[in-house]
């Protein structure tokens, strides 16, 4: 068993490797491997450089970083609230981001400001949803679930308004929250990057903890597990993850909602090898989508949430069925 999961993690690496080399070398110009790999080593192509290290590898970084974010905290929010459904912006930290995002255009703070209102509105939201299903010590899934699909609701409203009132901005907001790579710099790379990969490894630290509370809290308080403790520190930092993906690619469905659920068919159930297994299958996921989304109507640009939507709303569906038909039996 544990040979057959080596395999399928190095299998998941190479496709990585090889979806990451194809991003890099596709597009308006085209420059292979070979290429590429002299790029990197000092030589080759100048023109060819700059539209390497200016262009493509910091998107294709960030890409790959947020696909891999959005995919462990949807692994890590479906085994927390034990709904298959779940995803990173499940307690309405999207809407919370696309609200931040649609102030920040109609204010006209630019990208960076645009980015940072995204950022600390999404946290903003999760602490207003958090507040709201805190009972004591403890915290309610099921209130936190309703909170943040009234603070969705909520959010919805007021952007919809927004573009009511600003019909030269409406196009820029709803650009924005269809999801997309294509103004990444290094310096957003360079800022967003620490906070999800630490967060990714502070999250992977409770995946046996995770395995224990699945099964029930009472046994997991049993068996020493302090689950209101865990079950705060994932939310706080699977919300920190999901802040920092929303804040600089818009909002990207599907991504934390069927990587998971693909990555268990393939690997199984335990949390300590799903969640990196599911990290580096977001990776892959989020990177080709991306290309795809950059290459399929060249010149113009597709959003990438449309490219995620259309392979994640036939599997949410196939979702749907499938509980139907375990609920039938």
């Amino acid at each position: 068993m544990k040979i057959k999961r080596n395999i399928y993690f190095f299998i998941s690496f190479l496709i990585l490797i090889a979806s990451l080399v194809f991003s890099a070398s596709v597009g308006a110009v085209r420059i292979p491997l070979k290429g590429i790999i002299e790029i990197i080593f000092g030589s080759g192509s100048e023109t060819n450089s700059m539209i390497l290290f200016k262009l493509r590898f910091p998107r294709i970084i960030e890409t790959a970083v947020v696909g891999m974010g959005l995919s462990v905290t949807g692994t890590f929010f479906q085994g927390l609230l034990r709904n298959p459904m779940a995803d990173p912006y499940v307690l309405g930290i999207s809407s919370g981001a696309a609200f931040g995002a649609s102030i920040a255009i109609v204010l006209g703070l630019g990208l960076f400001g645009l980015q940072f209102m995204a950022f600390a509105s999404a946290l903003v939201t999760i602490y207003v949803v958090y507040m709201l299903s805190k009972k004591g010590p403890n915290v309610s899934m099921q209130t936190m679930l309703l909170a943040g699909i009234a603070i969705s609701a909520f959010m919805s409203s007021i952007i919809s308004l927004m573009m009511l009132l600003n019909h030269n901005e409406m196009s820029q907001i709803v650009f924005w929250t269809m999801g997309g790579f294509n103004l990444i710099t290094w310096s957003q790379v360079f800022y967003t990057m620490p906070i999800i990969i630490i967060g990714c490894i502070a999250l992977y630290t409770f995946s046996r903890d995770l395995n224990v509370i699945m099964t029930g809290e009472e046994i997991a308080e049993h068996l020493g597990v302090d689950t209101e403790r865990v079950k705060k520190i994932i939310l706080i930092v699977g919300s920190m993850i999901t802040a920092s993906s929303v804040s600089v690619g818009g909002i990207i469905g599907f991504v934390g909602l069927i990587v998971p659920h693909i990555s268990r068919l393939i690997i199984g159930s335990d949390n300590r090898t799903l969640v990196p297994f599911s990290g580096i299958l977001g990776a892959s996921f989020l990177v080709l989508a991306d290309t795809l989304a950059r290459i399929a109507m060249a010149p113009v640009e597709i959003p990438v949430g449309i490219i995620t939507a259309a392979f994640g709303g036939p599997f949410f569906l196939y979702l749907l069925i499938k509980n139907k038909n375990r609920e039938v039996k």
